[in-house]
This record gives structure tokens, sequence and C-alpha cells, in this order.
């Protein structure tokens, strides 16, 4: 109790709200390059790398936050919600770049609508973390706002999901009678989009374990 008390009168730690941004902003711009990726064409595999050095930059800002996180007197909230925040974080941009590498693996470069469509719902998905992300700062005062994003995280998780399983069966139909390694290749994808979306669903509920210890 005690604790607590003092630490009130501390001042927090303000970079890793900064580090939080930037990571954030870095997965947007993975998304925004993924998105790009899966219009198709010659351009693609000079969207994948684009991809693989949001990644790598990604990496970098991790590194500096779970370092902050051994050095600093006092944190925004708990050590473990931390790393476990800009973890989940980095998975997501992780999951991207798995995609990209399977894109260069199989050259593949041409994508199906669902496809693009779940590339447009990732976008939207990384906009939401960077719009929560700074709210955290004063959780007290954005609870509602949180939840609501949060939320609307799962939403788009679950459409996703549902966008996974009507590419699939759209993608049978189409190679049903002809090239079998289509579909495996399109399927391989499709499960790498949807492990991005997985992904940033468990950054929602990072953010959601945080708000509910806070308040």
């Amino acid at each position: 109790m005690l604790l607590r008390w003092f630490r009130v009168f501390l001042p927090k730690e303000e970079r890793f709200f900064d580090l939080f941004a930037r990571h954030s902003q870095t997965c947007v711009q993975g998304a925004e390059a993924l998105q790009q990726m899966l219009r198709g064409g010659d351009e693609t595999p000079l969207h994948c790398q684009r991809v693989s050095q949001f990644e790598n930059d990604a990496d970098g800002i991790t590194r500096e936050v779970l370092t902050a996180v051994r050095r600093t007197f006092i944190t925004p909230f708990d050590r473990v919600d931390i790393k476990n925040l800009i973890t989940a974080m980095d998975d997501a941009i992780d999951q991207m770049q798995q995609t990209a590498k399977a894109v260069i693996l199989f050259e593949v470069r041409e994508f199906e609508p669902p496809m693009r469509e779940i590339g447009t719902l990732l976008v939207e998905c990384a906009n939401l973390v960077g719009r929560a992300l700074p709210l955290m700062k004063s959780i007290g005062q954005n609870v509602g706002m949180l939840t609501a994003i949060t939320e609307e995280l799962g939403k788009l998780e679950g459409r996703v999901d549902d966008l996974h399983d009507i590419g699939l069966k759209e993608l049978f139909l189409k190679h049903r009678d002809a090239n079998a390694m289509d579909f495996i290749v399109g399927a391989e994808i499709y499960d790498h989009l949807e492990k991005v979306a997985d992904r940033f669903d468990d950054v929602a509920n990072e953010i959601n374990s945080i708000v509910i210890e806070q308040v």
C-alpha cells in the first residue's frame, strides 16, 4: 500500500509510450506494405522486402523496450505486462513477415479477392492498436474507449476468420480438378494471414488485462 502511494509521486517513464508509438507505427507500415503486396503483379517481391524491413525495425524497438524494462525504476504499468504487450505487438509484425516469406518462397504473383480483403482488415487492426496505445497513459479516463477498441479488434479477427474459411472453400472449388499445388500454396497464405489477425487479437487481450489491473 505504501509503495503504491509512493509511486503516485514519482514520475513515470514516458519513453515507454514513445517506444510503443514507434513500434505501432512500424506495424501500420508493415500492414500497408502487406496490403500492397496482396495486390499482386511484378512489384510483389519489392513489397515483400518492405514488410521484412519494417519487421526488422520493429525487432530493434522491441529490444529497446525490453532493455528499458530492466533498467527503469518506475514503469507505467507492471513489467510483465509491458513485456507481454510489446511481445504480442512484435508477434503480429513477425507473422506479416512469415506471410511475405511464403509469397517469396512460392513465387506468388496473384492473390485471391478474400486475401486482399484480409489485407485491408489487417491495416485496420494495426491502426486500432496505434489509437489504443496513447490512451493507456491515462487508463482511468479512457476505459470506455480502450474497451471499444479491443472489442473492435476482436470483431475484425472474427471477420478475418470468416474470410479465411470462405477463401479456402473458393480455392478448393477452383483447383479441385486442376493443380493441387496451387491450392496448397493458397491455403498456406490464408493461414499466415489469419495468424496475423490472431496476433492482433492477442494484443487486444494484453491491453484488456492491463486495463483490468489498473482500474
